[in-house]
């Protein structure tokens, strides 16, 4: 696909008033990257604007000993988050932000160390005696505190949630994350690009398609390779398995948090069928490596009489599951993530379309022109039977397509799907665009003359998204909090990093 990246040197005074000019042409924030380059530290803000698919990169530089931006946090939440980040990863201040705490580290870090500097030297020393995180307190007649977590009962990843409340009823919930962070970031430093697809695919574990893919394209995007047009349908076949799992578990999780375990049940059989399905087409239950630098590879296509089965399989389950008034009563009107917050938060994905936000990165940054079979779902309650159905819906949508895909597959046998790789280009950076199943995947990527990676900047849909299920949170009740996060499942691993 025809697209333009652009890059802007633009000098720090002048840094809002170049946000503000692209913002008020649809342009929306995809990443804020920070780089140490030694003598400074540079600062890349990747624009993208839906449907023309233009990426603008607004670059500015900053003195290496005392880092200081303005802060962009008045004029995009997003952009007042990575803000927090660079702080703490590279101790850049931006100042005039109007709540700079930390974000990426947790109190008993000490200060002054910024693990993605050059200089930061090992790992320090924790301080454990140092202050707890400071939560905001609610105070008044009735009000008391609920924490929950970082540890969880069941399968799930530690995160901390302190909830104010009066009775049953949430006047706020403040989300504390970041327990499993991993470095993955500095992790990719040095790598050759050819094995940084293993390290991508365990990201987040259930989206090894969304990332590696993003990846994948980034490198292609920085060596200038063009994948032939089979790798890029298998590619496109491959992310619609990796959503089909996916939505499957969460329908049923959905009808277990209301009680009607049965369906939930039901739900994980499906989900088992789409992973040994997974396995034969690719070796693999989570679909990895599949997907290369250049292209795909698979053992075997999925059959359309198999999957058409499966989603009539779950299209029942989903019937049953609105059919019963208990399940209804519970969705309805539950956690209402209203358009005007998701818009002003900068939610993706699923949640973003459950709340009347027409965003999707297969449609709006294309690899490959879906156009004639894609069909982007969108509801507008905001509430959790909207999320619900939502999935019910792209399900249906992503087999549809699958179906699309296999016919374009059909007349390609003989064709090749991996590009030919240069064995030298020189340094140049890349961008990968992707839409997974939870919404758009960002990375933007360094390479090296001779091959190795300098710096790979990724954020999950996650990153944006944690932030509005408090919101969603807001006058619901304690015991709808499961559900209601559920209905956003967000990932853990994916925002920690």
């Amino acid at each position: 696909m025809t697209r333009t990246r652009s890059t802007l040197d633009v000098p720090t005074d002048e840094l809002a008033a170049q946000f503000r000019a692209y913002a008020n042409r649809g342009y929306r924030l995809a990443l804020i990257a920070g780089h140490d380059d030694d003598d400074t530290i540079r600062i890349v803000y990747l624009l993208v604007q839906p449907g023309t698919d233009a990426r603008v990169e607004l670059v500015t530089r900053v003195d290496h000993t005392t880092p200081q931006i303005p802060s962009l946090s008045a004029v995009s939440f997003p952009a007042g988050r990575f803000e927090r980040e660079l702080a703490d990863q590279f101790g850049v201040i931006p100042t005039g932000h109007a709540q700079l705490r930390r974000l990426v580290h947790h109190q008993h870090w000490p200060d002054r160390w910024h693990p993605l500097r050059h200089d930061a030297g090992p790992t320090p020393t924790i301080d454990e005696t140092r202050e707890p995180f400071p939560f905001v307190t609610v105070e008044g007649p009735g009000v008391y505190e609920i924490p929950v977590g970082p540890v969880h009962a069941g399968l799930i990843e530690p995160g901390h949630f302190r909830f104010s409340v009066i009775g049953e009823t949430i006047i706020t919930m403040k989300a504390r994350l970041w327990f499993v962070h991993k470095g993955i970031e500095k992790l990719f430093e040095g790598r050759h690009y050819s094995t940084g697809t293993e390290l991508a695919e365990r990201i987040s574990g259930d989206t090894a398609v969304g990332h590696n893919l993003a990846y994948c394209l980034a490198v292609e995007d920085a060596l200038d390779i063009t994948v032939p047009p089979a790798g890029q349908y298998l590619r496109a076949l491959l992310l619609e398995l990796e959503r089909l799992y996916n939505h499957a578990a969460d329908i049923g999780a959905l009808t277990n948090d209301v009680g009607y375990s049965i369906l939930h049940s039901h739900a994980q059989r499906i989900r088992e069928q789409l992973l040994r399905l997974n396995r034969r087409v690719t070796g693999h239950r989570l679909l990895r490596g599949a997907i290369v630098v250049g292209g795909a590879h698979v053992v075997e296509l999925p059959g359309e009489a198999e999957l058409a089965a499966i989603a009539q399989d779950l299209a029942e389950i989903a019937h049953l599951a609105l059919a019963n008034q208990t399940v209804v009563d519970r969705f309805t009107g539950t956690s209402t993530l209203e358009a005007k917050a998701a818009t002003e938060l900068g939610v993706l994905g699923p949640v973003a379309r459950a709340s009347g936000i027409n965003v999707d990165a297969r449609r709006d940054h294309p690899y490959i022109d879906l156009s004639d079979a894609l069909e982007v779902v969108v509801d507008h309650a905001g509430d959790v039977r909207a999320r619900f159905c939502l999935r019910r819906d792209e399900f249906a949508a992503s087999i549809n397509l699958i179906g699309w895909l296999l016919d374009q597959l059909a007349h390609r046998h003989h064709e090749p799907a991996i590009a030919p790789i240069p064995t030298h280009k020189p340094a140049a950076s890349g961008v990968g665009l992707v839409e997974a199943w939870r919404g758009t995947i960002a990375h933007r990527i360094e390479i090296a003359p001779n091959g190795k990676l300098t710096r790979l900047k990724i954020v999950d849909p996650s990153f944006f998204n944690w932030p509005a299920l408090p919101l969603a949170l807001a006058d619901t009740i304690v015991p709808d909090f499961p559900l209601t996060n559920k209905s956003f499942n967000l990932s853990y691993a994916g925002n920690d990093l």
